[in-house]
């Protein structure tokens, strides 16, 4: 069966449809779909620092009840290192795509990962260096990638593109730079959300699903335009505004998490085998 027809079967993805209507839908027929997220801005709220960030406790139990529900096709795809984004949902793993796809842990647990040589390891540390003497500017070390983050020195944004464009030459074509919210980063060039997404679902419990990509930032735009292509939906978190592939949004991390926390009890149920609408 095509994509075009497995969308058409499920209802299709019409926009001028009341997102809760099409969740209801996919509540019923959870095998249709699987589910990709972003983490910061998505499922938790923003936070002045990367590591200051919050995670509700009941958080990683719902992700876990609605990753049961949908059979295990879920997964988090993140611009965070995966061995920091684990440690967010503990004791629960899940898998994970992380720095925007430069690494990967697949549904059989096995990670795929892009190596760091020494030439980036001496402009991170360049990098890192020059950054003491910008004051309110945090530099954070993912690895295979590295970010500048200026939410508490918004004035310098265009200061710090312009030395980040300045680096990225130094780390030359095989790496990119990467907009986001009060963050500049660079990144592995040939990696992002949307082939993150497409690699997982050529592996199951993912294949032969339609996926619903949910992000917020404009990291996340690549994973919406890949959702779409494929018949599936994209959610954008956050209030209307600016372009976006995105099909729907949602105004908040909160009203995503209450979303969750619907299709968790759905999960609830379908483990218990108690009948009974969910949704």
């Amino acid at each position: 069966m095509s994509r075009e027809e497995q969308s058409s079967q499920a209802g299709g993805v019409d926009p001028n449809r009341p997102l809760e209507q099409f969740i209801s839908k996919i509540a019923l027929e959870p095998g249709a779909w699987a589910l990709f997220m972003d983490i910061d801005g998505t499922l938790i709220d923003l936070a002045e620092r990367p590591n200051a960030v919050a995670v509700p406790p009941e958080l990683p139990e719902h992700l876990h009840l609605v990753s049961e529900f949908f059979g295990g096709a879920l997964a988090l795809v993140t611009g965070r290192a995966l061995v920091y984004a684990d440690k967010l949902f503990s004791p629960h793993r899940f898998p994970i795509a992380g720095l925007h796809g430069t690494e990967r842990r697949r549904p059989d647990g096995g990670v795929d990962r892009i190596e760091v040589t020494p030439d980036f390891d001496l402009i991170k540390a360049d990098l890192t260096h020059e950054a003491l003497s910008w004051p309110g500017v945090l530099i954070e070390d993912k690895g295979a990638a590295i970010a500048a983050h200026y939410r508490q020195a918004p004035e310098r944004r265009e200061e710090l593109e312009a030395v980040m464009a300045r680096y990225l030459k130094q780390a030359g074509p095989d790496f990119t730079l990467q907009n986001g919210k009060m963050v500049v980063e660079i990144r592995p060039s040939h990696a992002n959300k949307g082939s993150a997404l497409k690699a997982f679902l050529e592996e199951p419990p993912f294949a032969g699903r339609l996926p619903i990509a949910i992000g917020d930032d404009v990291t996340d735009e690549a994973m919406f335009r890949e959702a779409n292509a494929l018949g599936g939906l994209s959610i954008r978190i956050g209030e209307p505004g600016g372009e976006t592939a995105a099909q729907y949004h949602l105004p908040s991390a909160a009203a995503l998490r209450r979303l969750l926390a619907g299709l968790a009890e759905c999960g609830r149920r379908a483990l218990s085998e108690t009948k009974g609408k969910c949704l």
